[in-house]
């Protein structure tokens, strides 16, 4: 069971590396601007600024839904004693995995309240959560899908 918290701390550990200074809007773009020239040719300063506010923001979007499959999978497992029913299981799984995306993005625009050059912005926090949201949703799909198909019996989703 301790194995499947593994991603869910990575994605943890990832987010607490990407929430200090070095990972700044001015950091990223000293990197971003040469790969974003090389790749699409050279673009005007005011235009650059517009584009990388939403390479940054599509990077929270998805980032935050990657971690919340993490907490999916760790809450799952973790909950596969008490909740045999997959689809209650399912349910508390997501649920906690939303709870805890959110927790985690509220504590990392909290902590770049204290950093110069980092902003805080409750804003980030609800496009982490639809990142997260959208991730879980993906992941219903999927296993909605994946359930219908002849011959499928699962013991565990």
């Amino acid at each position: 069971m301790l194995l499947h918290w593994i991603p869910a701390l990575i994605g943890i550990a990832v987010i607490i590396a990407e929430s200090t200074a070095t990972m700044s809007a001015e950091n990223t773009s000293r990197w971003l601007l040469p790969l974003w020239i090389k790749l699409f040719g050279p673009i005007r300063p005011e235009r650059w600024e517009v584009i990388h506010h939403y390479i940054r923001k599509t990077g929270h979007f998805v980032g935050y839904g990657m971690v919340s499959l993490g907490f999916f999978d760790s809450w799952r497992v973790t909950l596969e004693q008490k909740l045999t029913e997959w689809r209650v299981r399912f349910r508390y799984a997501a649920g906690l995995a939303l709870l805890s995306t959110l927790l985690l993005a509220s504590w990392d625009e909290w902590h770049q309240s204290f950093l110069p050059n980092r902003t805080s912005s409750v804003r980030d926090v609800g496009i982490d959560f639809c990142g997260a949201m959208a991730a879980q949703l993906v992941l219903l799909g999927i296993v909605s899908v994946w359930r219908r198909r002849p011959g499928v019996r699962v013991a565990a989703a």
